[in-house]
């Protein structure tokens, strides 16, 4: 029977460094980069293509891709041929792609541009354990919580059209779910009938838990916890990466203990 000993992120951090200085740093490096990059693949998404006309909008573009740029280099400088690899190709060709064209070409209406700051998520998502956790994480909950806007609007929508003027359309009652789920609350529009109140309740018990689950996600993703509590697994730190170079060391001299004494046996059994 044969034991296999699964590698830990520190280990395949370290092999796949140039030093153990380099996996120190990029371990440190990666800590502190995991809300700019968030940030940056986030932020972009929510403004529409062509937005780059305003100042705001085109300082945000520009910054998110520095953040990636940065990223990209760090990594290249750090690991051994990092664009030798799938992640490493898609990571350049992500800041290709994503780079301001804009300045020297004028901002565009192409829905493709949306398409290509979504590669900036998925580069994310691939290339950090943390942040797959927290995108798998988060997208359970937004599937359930689109399901239930949507089940709530359309029995207020039933409930309600014929005699409050407020829930006139489906969108209107789509709208009512997504403040309700928010916790918003503007008061806009308010159900009458017994079923369209239950119908909010139910929104409202939904909206509270996903609040909860992003909230906890978010601080499980930045490892905002108490000095009690430990860090999130599969997440290498520089202190666990100074460990996992002592203990590589510890194993290399070992293993030349090992050749020497084999070496020693195969002597004296020559000599006798």
């Amino acid at each position: 029977m044969v034991l296999t000993v699964k590698e830990s992120p520190e280990e395949r951090l370290l092999k796949r460094a140039r030093s153990p200085e380099d996996a120190a740093a990029l371990a440190k490096f990666d800590g502190v980069m995991s809300l700019p990059l968030v940030l940056a693949a986030v932020l972009p998404l929510i403004m529409a293509p062509g937005d780059e006309r305003t100042i705001l909008a085109a300082a945000v573009n520009i910054v998110a891709w520095i953040v990636f740029l940065v990223d990209f280099i760090m990594h290249e400088r750090r690991l051994r041929s990092y664009l030798s690899t799938w992640l490493g190709r898609f990571d350049l060709l992500v800041v290709i792609l994503t780079a301001p064209w804009f300045i020297f070409f004028g901002p565009s209406n192409a829905g493709f541009v949306q398409v290509i700051r979504l590669a900036r998520v998925a580069r994310l998502v691939m290339a950090g354990t943390g942040a797959r956790r927290l995108f798998a994480r988060l997208g359970r909950v937004a599937v359930v919580a689109v399901a239930v806007v949507v089940l709530g609007a359309a029995v207020a929508y039933h409930a309600e059209h014929a005699t409050n003027p407020g829930f006139a359309t489906f969108g209107d009652a789509l709208w009512w779910g997504i403040v309700t789920l928010t916790t918003v609350g503007y008061g806009d529009i308010v159900p009458k009938t017994t079923t369209g109140r239950l119908a909010g309740v139910m929104i409202m018990m939904t909206g509270v838990g996903v609040l909860g689950v992003l909230a906890g996600s978010l601080a499980s993703f930045f490892r905002i916890a108490g000095p009690d509590k430990a860090e999130a697994p599969g997440e290498p730190s520089s202190a666990s990466v100074s460990v996992a170079t002592e203990v590589a060391a510890l194993r290399e001299q070992v293993a030349e203990l090992t050749d020497q004494i084999s070496r020693l046996v195969a002597r004296n059994d020559g000599t006798t």
